[in-house]
């Protein structure tokens, strides 16, 4: 494919020209940023809206009689309210606004867990980060129940009969990756939440990659718990989304308590809050929240398949750029995938490799991408790792793969 040609009908010049940190240079040399797993950059739109509530609206939600704060309150469950529509939920009780994906997740393993009893089951898989991993190893401990987890193929795609096959009356919740920030595996959600429902269980997702690089729509998912970061889709950080269904939040029980939570409170007990407030003890991350609301937005002015179109394209690009180039070998991957490429350059440290791209303008990923067993799975440390978002451009591959020339002859 020619690169210079536009695959999408969305101009690539024209989104970078919207963020400013794509003025820049590092040391003189053009920057190429390719750690959008890790987090994404922030379009100068949202960059202004979030300086503009800081600078002339702020104040506290939910609690002041005066205009500034029923204002911001009013923008503030707005925000809910688009991120709502964006995930096609029921409604804005099904909307927890966290701190993170991180928080999203602690606060289901801590609350749901108060409906399971020692020996239940949570199932989990090979690909998952810590962020899945670690919360039900703490849950584990304190209610003795079983964690098991289910394996990859070879390809990198999850094992479905195995999935199968771990299935019983014991599980309580599958929870599991929608696209892997190592390999870029896509898993088949809906295919999975069938299986799990059919088996009397409940399916959580971690959406931190697929909620920028697939079409997200929770009740065609029919996941009983979706939660991803606002600072991988171009908002800010510090504000993270759990949707749960309405049901299963109005069972669980808090997973913190404090002020705006509760109905009622006396020195001897106190009465919950309804949702979604029953789950937001405190002063809420208030401007991430409102600076989320408008990335969606943003993000939602282009269409889905001409984001996943182009970041196929930037893929496929890649894929062959780098296929063609001695000692660097690409981790197997499912065709099935999207946006992610991790890679090893033989007989090189991939933060040796990440820190001389550096030199060049070049921003890559190098680490275990905390995924730590799913490098041992693949009889590897680390690996380099680039990722795509819609601001990426042919461009930006020609002078990574120029780069990596470059520090191999460094390295060699």
């Amino acid at each position: 494919m020619d690169k210079n040609q536009n695959p999408t009908n969305f101009s690539v010049s024209d989104i970078r020209d919207s963020f400013p940190i794509f003025k820049e240079e590092i040391d003189g040399k053009t920057l190429t940023y390719l750690d959008s797993a890790a987090s994404a950059q922030k379009p100068k739109r949202v960059i202004d809206f979030i300086s503009k509530y800081y600078l002339y609206h702020y104040a506290n939600v939910h609690r002041g009689a005066y205009s500034l704060s029923e204002n911001l309150t009013s923008d503030f469950e707005e925000s809910r309210s688009i991120v709502r529509s964006f995930l096609n939920a029921d409604s804005e009780k099904e909307i927890i606004f966290t701190k993170g994906a991180t928080e999203s997740i602690n606060l289901v393993a801590n609350s749901f867990s108060s409906l399971m009893n020692p020996g239940d089951e949570i199932i989990i898989t090979e690909l998952e980060h810590h962020s899945n991993i670690v919360p039900w190893q703490l849950i584990k401990e304190i209610k003795d129940i079983e964690l098991k987890v289910v394996p990859i193929n070879k390809d990198g795609s999850l094992n479905i009969d195995k999935l199968r096959e771990f299935l019983s009356h014991k599980t309580k919740l599958v929870s599991l990756t929608h696209v892997s920030n190592v390999l870029g595996t896509i898993l088949p959600v809906r295919e999975i939440a069938d299986l799990v429902h059919n088996n009397g269980s409940r399916l959580l997702v971690d959406g931190c990659q697929g909620i920028v690089h697939q079409q997200v729509d929770v009740k065609e998912m029919d996941c009983d718990f979706y939660v991803f970061s606002g600072h991988k889709m171009y908002g800010p950080n510090g504000i993270g989304i759990l949707y749960g269904k309405q049901e299963l939040l109005d069972e669980m029980p808090p997973y913190q308590g404090g002020g705006d939570m509760i109905r009622n409170v006396t020195f001897s007990k106190s009465e919950w809050a309804d949702l979604p407030a029953k789950f937001e003890a405190g002063t809420p991350p208030i401007v991430p929240a409102i600076g989320l609301g408008e990335a969606i937005k943003y993000f939602s002015s282009f269409s889905i398949k001409d984001i996943l179109s182009h970041e196929e394209d930037l893929l496929n690009y890649a894929m062959e750029k780098m296929s063609s180039l001695n000692d660097v070998k690409v981790i197997p991957a499912p065709k099935l995938r999207c946006a992610v490429i991790s890679f090893i350059v033989e007989g090189t440290h991939p933060h040796d490799l990440a820190t001389i791209l550096d030199n060049y303008g070049i921003c890559i990923r190098a680490g275990h991408h905390c995924a730590q067993p799913l490098m041992e799975i693949l009889g590897l440390n680390s690996t380099a790792r680039i990722s795509f978002g819609i601001y990426n451009e042919f461009e930006d591959i020609d002078r990574f793969i120029d780069a990596l020339k470059g520090a191999k002859r460094i390295l060699a």
